[in-house]
């Protein structure tokens, strides 16, 4: 017999406004989600997915993994090409609060994402990101703020480089970790059969980067990860 009460109360959550506390790590949701996209997913719909630079991605400790946005794919690559199955952790995403919808929303909520408002981002949204860095987990930020799909990094937002500064302030030798990333499709668009360059550049410590004004060292740690991707992209070109 079909529970309703339940099928109603799963509904209700689904439905439910989205809140930046509201974001866990199912297990079960975690592994399922990870066997059907390395072992499914992935290998349907892309030829080749090139990873460089595993070996720069901590293992521990607070990390922000700062990576190119050039697809909605880029939100199953990079777990994949960074998370439990290399690495032995899972990811939190800052995500856009557009995607934070319906069914789609509650999977993203329940795998480690949670909202942000790209124009105007609440505070309680960058205090989340600073929990996180104080708890050491690994969280996805796309600095660019949007996709861009002319294969050149874009100006950076500073709010990647306002949580790592920030979390280091509250919490001495803390020593967040932010990683360059730069993800390239060959077509731009992808499609089925296309090829993927990932590549993952030296991490930046936010710890040398505290002097000065609060601001100062935000533009100059943002100023130095954009350099990082211009880096690191100008080598991601990808053959067919």
């Amino acid at each position: 017999m079909i529970n309703l009460d339940f099928i109603q109360a799963f509904l209700r959550k689904v439905h439910s406004p989205v809140n930046s506390k509201y974001s866990s790590i199912s297990p079960w949701l975690a592994s399922l989600s990870y066997f059907l996209g390395s072992h499914i997913v992935m290998p349907f719909y892309f030829r080749r997915i090139n990873i460089i630079g595993k070996e720069n991605i901590p293992k521990d400790g607070p990390v922000i993994l700062a990576p190119t946005h050039r697809s909605r794919w880029d939100g199953l690559i990079i777990p994949y090409a960074t998370g439990r199955l290399v690495t032995g952790r899972d990811l939190r995403f800052m995500v856009s609060m557009d995607e934070m919808k319906g069914l789609q929303g509650w999977l993203i909520r329940h795998l480690g994402g949670f909202p942000v408002n790209p124009k105007n981002p609440a505070v309680s949204c960058f205090r989340h990101g600073v929990e996180l860095m104080l708890k050491r987990e690994m969280l996805v930020m796309f600095p660019e703020g949007k996709i861009y799909r002319d294969n050149q990094v874009h100006s950076l937002k500073t709010g990647l480089a306002r949580i790592g500064l920030q979390a280091e302030s509250d919490r001495q030798n803390l020593d967040v970790q932010i990683v360059p990333i730069s993800l390239n499709y060959n077509p731009v668009i992808p499609r089925r059969g296309c090829n993927v360059m990932v590549r993952i550049g030296v991490p930046l410590s936010v710890k040398d980067y505290i002097y000065g004004s609060g601001k100062k060292q935000a533009q100059n740690l943002t100023m130095d990860l954009e350099a990082a991707l211009k880096n690191i992209d100008r080598h991601s070109t990808i053959n067919n």
